[in-house]
């Protein structure tokens, strides 16, 4: 009942965006004038230009229902509804890299350079069992309910730190998509099957320009074909994946900074989460999604993206509403 009444509890309407709202706001436009640059280019620039704008309606609806309705629940509301449209965005950076030379095989021949063999082979190859397969798939299906548990447990008992979080998370999101716009890098999954096993094994890995301008083929994950898991994740992957996002891991990094707010908040949270967050990085590599190098610089980058977005947050975005709160 405690909870129930906090989420209509009334708080001080403010008329000015959320900090998510300004930062989605501002990346809706740098993409923008992107399509406009590359417009003749694109596959489809007016449906993304129209989408862009109905996002932009959209925003202001929430703004002007919470408005009317000015409480925690539609300030939730508001502010998840900016962290889904990440799954918008995600793919939206497709449309803008396949333009671009495709740079996988820089990165594998990083790789073979560094460890002397492909990492996400030898793995799955290694561990091909149930035992080991659906543990890292349950871990990489993991990535969005990690995110949401730690998202609502702010919401519910750390409602003056609800907004900054909201904020960070989509702002590193927006890092990372910003950088995979480009660096076109799409990944084992898709890199591998495009250029054929019998190159990797050979250790040749050539340049295929935009070859993934016209070609999206995706390679079936490693490991138990018929676990539970495993069949969850191929599935998530063939409705949204692309040739994309693949340096550095935003699964690693994000995952990381999910960890970081669930330290600081509750340690026994972050406890419970561990295991989950170990497996999902391990999975990274594991269903070949990702190379060995993307995932280590997604931890890596994690702590200074972290610290990036807290940073801008203080200095630009501190909610006058939320002030007022405490």
């Amino acid at each position: 009942m405690a909870i129930e009444l906090k989420f209509f509890e009334r708080v001080e309407s403010g008329k000015g965006l959320f900090a998510v709202e300004s930062i989605s706001l501002i990346y809706n436009a740098l993409t923008t004038i992107l399509i406009l640059l590359l417009y003749p280019r694109m596959d489809h620039p007016g449906m993304m230009l129209l989408e862009r704008l109905g996002i932009v309606v959209l925003t202001f609806v929430l703004i002007y229902l919470y408005q009317a309705f000015p409480c925690r629940l539609t300030a939730f509301v508001r502010m998840v509804v900016q962290m889904s449209l990440l799954a918008y965005w995600y793919p939206d950076t497709f449309e803008f890299n396949r333009l671009f030379p495709n740079l996988d095989y820089v990165f594998a021949s990083a790789e073979q350079a560094i460890f002397h063999c492909q990492p996400s082979v030898e793995f799955s190859k290694l561990c091909p069992s149930m035992w080991f397969s659906e543990p890292f798939n349950m871990g990489y299906f993991f990535y969005y309910p990690m995110m949401l548990i730690v998202v609502v447990y702010y919401f519910l008992t750390r409602f003056e730190w609800f907004e900054k979080i909201c904020f960070v998370l989509v702002t590193s999101f927006f890092i990372y998509y910003l950088f995979y716009i480009l660096v076109p890098v799409a990944g084992p999954q898709f890199y591998f099957p495009a250029i054929g096993m019998d190159k990797v094994n050979a250790c040749d890995f050539p340049a295929i320009g935009d070859y993934f301008n016209d070609n999206t083929f995706l390679l079936p994950g490693p490991g138990y074909e018929h676990g539970f898991f495993y069949n969850l994740v191929e599935a998530s992957q063939e409705v949204g994946e692309r040739p994309t996002a693949a340096f550095p891991s935003s699964h690693v990094g994000i995952s990381t900074i999910v960890m970081i707010m669930a330290w600081r908040v509750n340690r026994k949270l972050a406890y419970i989460l561990f295991p989950f967050y170990v497996l999902l990085c391990c999975a990274t590599v594991y269903i070949q999604a990702h190379y060995l190098i993307d995932s280590l610089v997604g931890l890596i980058t994690a702590f200074f993206v972290y610290q990036l977005a807290t940073l801008m947050y203080k200095r630009w975005f501190i909610s006058p509403v939320f002030k007022r709160m405490y």
